[in-house]
């Protein structure tokens, strides 16, 4: 049976959106889910932008309240916001394992857009790793 993930961060368009993604392309096996507790209207455009880069497409994602998903059974609950900055959503729901892998928000990022770019291609790239040395 396929293991049942969901990612939680604030606003669900950025690094839940990438670490979604990035998790598909790692393993197509895992039913991954992601959401936040105060869900943006869209997916940051700049996040899309550095995943197409690598070949992870996340343009047809949309940010989900997770409440939506209270009702569902998870094998893992990642919560992927930076403990420092922010608070983490906590998920209510049944979960057999909680896990925090936290990544700071790029959204924040400010500067020239390739600047910004800089700063949304470093944590892609540490959600690859982080989430490249799980064993689910």
């Amino acid at each position: 049976m396929k293991s049942r993930i969901l990612i939680l961060c604030t606003g669900n368009s950025c690094r839940s959106q990438m670490a979604e993604g990035i998790l598909h392309s790692l393993n197509p096996e895992l039913s991954v889910f992601s959401a936040g507790t105060r869900p943006e209207k869209e997916v940051n455009p700049s996040a899309i932008e550095v995943m197409k880069e690598i070949g992870i497409d996340i343009s047809s994602g949309y940010p989900k309240n997770v409440d939506q998903f209270t009702g569902e059974n998870f094998d893992y609950v990642i919560t992927v916001c930076d403990n420092a900055k922010e608070s983490c959503p906590v998920f209510t729901g049944n979960v057999n394992h909680r896990m925090h892998i936290g990544f700071e928000d790029p959204a924040t990022a400010r500067g020239t857009k390739e600047q910004i770019l800089n700063k949304y291609r470093l944590i892609r790239d540490q959600i690859i790793e982080k989430f490249s040395e799980l064993k689910i």
